[in-house]
This record gives structure tokens, sequence and C-alpha cells, in this order.
């Protein structure tokens, strides 16, 4: 299936507003969640060890607490395909801007297009992950691997947002005809 460029920039125009709107949602909700525990559902991707996630877990034992982080998880779960469909939108708006069809270019920015999806999987990977250490036993190994899923997932999302902000100026600075 092939987009009109229309089509692509509504898509953009409206995963990337609806990505930005849940973003703050979650900001909002985790600072709550922060104020009152001492801990964020963010503080749970830098954790490389089954010991620091059961030190969050016991901060988040009361059932408001509990209630606002489990919410929280299962609302990042929602935001994971806005983001990756947002940012995956800009760099297919980046790439009919930038790379002319047939060359070197494009074939590269079309592989680096497909980094924010690799970002969504392994942002479910990890939230799957950090679920699982949440409501079981948590091990080091498998905090491990959260943590080597957060990291892929950041570069996923950086590579999105380089061809995204790309994008938006491609927008604003027209070509020369």
């Amino acid at each position: 299936m092939q987009l009109s460029r229309k089509a692509l920039n509504t898509r953009w125009a409206l995963t990337g507003g609806a990505a930005i709107v849940l973003l703050a949602v979650l900001c909002l909700l985790d600072s709550v969640l922060k104020a009152k525990t001492g801990f964020d559902t963010f503080a749970l991707q830098g954790i490389g060890s089954g010991w620091g996630i059961r030190v969050i877990v016991d901060h988040w034992l009361s059932p408001p607490d509990a209630v606002l982080a489990g919410f929280l998880l299962g609302l990042d779960f929602l935001f994971i395909p806005l983001y990756g469909a947002a940012l995956f939108f800009g760099a297919l708006a980046a790439i009919d801007r930038f790379a002319p069809p047939g060359g070197r270019l494009r074939r590269i920015m079309t592989l680096l297009a497909l980094a924010p999806i690799g970002a969504a999987i392994c942002d479910a990977i990890e939230n799957m992950l950090q679920l699982y250490m949440l409501t079981h036993a948590s091990t080091d190994m498998m905090a491990s691997v959260a943590l080597e899923a957060t990291a892929a997932k950041w570069v996923g999302v950086a590579i999105g947002l380089v061809l995204t902000l790309a994008a938006l100026a491609g927008r604003i600075i027209k070509k020369k005809t």
C-alpha cells in the first residue's frame, strides 16, 4: 500500500498529536506517583538488578500507589504504538522530503525509518518484563534483559526523533525548484 503525501502528513499529525497528549498525561501522573512514593515508573527503566526492582515495589505496596503504578504501566502500553507510529510516519516524511527515489540515501533512510518500530517492540518487551517482575519474583537476569531492551528502545527513539525533526525542518525550509 502506498500513502499519498497528504495521507502521510495527516497520519503523522494525528499520531504525533495523540502521542504528545498521552506523553503529557503519563508525565503528570508519573510525577504524582513519584511525589507520593519516591519512585515513578520511569525509574524502573534504569534498574538492572532484581533487588532494585523489589525496592521500588516495596514503595508501591499501598493500594492507591499500586493502582496508580499499574495504571501507568497499562497506559504506557497504549503509548507504545502511538509514539512508534508517529516517529515512523515522521521518518517516512523525511524520506519523502530528502531522499530522491532509487538512490543510496533513500535505501539508508528507509532502513533507519524502521528504528521507531524496533523501539516500540523493545519497549513492549521492557514493559512485559517489568510487569512480570512487579507481579512475580524479580531476578537480576530479567532486570538486565529489561535494561538492555530499554537501551535499544532509546536508540530507536533517538533515530526516529532525528528523522522526525529533519522532516519538520524540511516542511519549514522549502526545496529550491
